[in-house]
């Protein structure tokens, strides 16, 4: 085992997009990790395999190993119990209510294991009015008022794939929120519920535009701002060849420097941070960076502190030089594997490798995970 989460045991119950998401952030640092799939579906790796993965492609499956239960089974159910029982994380994705409907719920579960930490994620939490009902990402990112502030101006607001609801709002958060509890288990002897929300994590990530908001500095109208593609210098533009740069120039000196390696006349160009004159600059910039290719845009402005830099496909990051160094991707046979991060100078994650490919034998984890069996 490696990683600082080596000697952590979680129990994990089949999910869909947070839920595995956790699940390898939890593998990748070092935790032992073991899915319950259901025979009746043929657990979530079957239903990726339906869907065209395979252990090879199934990326969030990486470090996880599986057993098949029929938890509608009560000795099922029970060697569920026990697994849990010999684990410190218990984690499920279930509507509220359906947990404890299979018996698997809190109560039950923190009765056989008082320090236990009993992680539940779903869209709108486990109260309130929207507890109960069925969405997506997207759902959960609008009832957060995050949705509403994404996208350009005069357009429709544009979902962010589902990255800020399932994984950083949801599944990254997850993360965080059971380490937290196991610290406090620990020291305690007491576990707890962690109720991960996406719909609260959404809102959790706009804390800073909370602040600009109070303070004047951040417009609801989506498109307007300096961070949402309503300053011409925060913005992407296309390039001669089709391709484009992301330009950041936020701050006064990387601004100049940014414009001053534009290779044209800026003598009468507009103040940067005049609002009226954004559309012409805007227009001025785009000309500008239309002259030229992307790769040769990013010759220019390599190195620089100008805040430009060419907006990369995901084989490109992971064979860009930058991306080569710090091993920013890693390719498992023919697939290719985000990085575990953070990195850890004393206790590095696991590498990425394929998904197992099979489940594992549920009598021989239990008799793993004896008390006894660590030595």
């Amino acid at each position: 085992m490696t990683g600082p989460l080596d000697g952590v045991r979680a129990v994990v119950l089949a999910g869909m997009g947070p839920v595995p998401y956790t699940s390898m952030l939890l593998a990748d640092l070092g935790a032992e990790v073991v899915r319950v799939d259901r025979p009746a579906a043929r657990g979530a790796r079957a239903l990726a395999q339906v869907s065209g993965m395979t252990p090879e492609t199934d990326v969030v499956g990486r470090g996880v190993d599986s057993v098949v239960v029929d938890l509608k089974d009560p000795a099922g159910r029970d060697s569920v119990i026990a697994l849990a029982a010999a684990a410190e994380v218990f984690i499920e994705g279930y509507r509220p209510g359906v947990a404890e409907r299979l018996g698997l719920g809190p109560d039950r579960l923190l009765a056989a294991a008082p320090a236990l930490v009993y992680a539940r994620l779903t869209g709108f939490g486990q109260d309130g009015p929207r507890a109960r009902e069925a969405g997506h990402d997207i759902n959960y990112v609008a009832a957060s008022g995050v949705l509403g502030h994404l996208g350009r101006a005069g357009e429709a607001p544009l979902p962010p794939i589902n990255l800020l609801g399932d994984y950083a709002g949801g599944g990254m958060l997850a993360a965080l929120g059971i380490v937290s509890a196991v610290l406090s288990a620990r020291t305690t002897g007491e576990g707890q519920v962690v109720d991960v929300a996406m719909a609260d994590g959404a809102a959790l990530l706009t804390a800073k535009l909370h602040g600009l908001r109070a303070a004047g500095l951040y417009s609801d109208e989506r498109g307007t701002n300096f961070l949402d593609s309503g300053a011409p210098f925060y913005d992407t533009y296309r390039c001669a060849d089709g391709g484009y740069l992301a330009v950041g120039a936020l701050e006064a000196d990387f601004y100049a420097e940014f414009v001053s390696r534009l290779g044209v006349d800026t003598a009468d160009w507009p103040a940067q941070n005049d609002r009226a004159q954004w559309p012409r600059l805007r227009a001025l910039i785009g000309e500008a960076v239309a002259a030229r290719s992307r790769d040769e845009w990013a010759e220019v402005f390599a190195g620089t502190d100008a805040c430009a830099g060419p907006v990369l496909t995901f084989d490109e990051a992971a064979d860009s030089e930058h991306g080569r160094a710090r091993g920013l991707y890693r390719r498992v046979g023919e697939v290719l594997h985000p990085a575990p991060a953070p990195r850890f100078s004393r206790t590095p994650a696991r590498e990425p490798a394929p998904s197992p490919a099979a489940p594992r034998d549920l009598a021989a984890v239990l008799d793993e995970w004896r008390p006894d069996s660590r030595g």
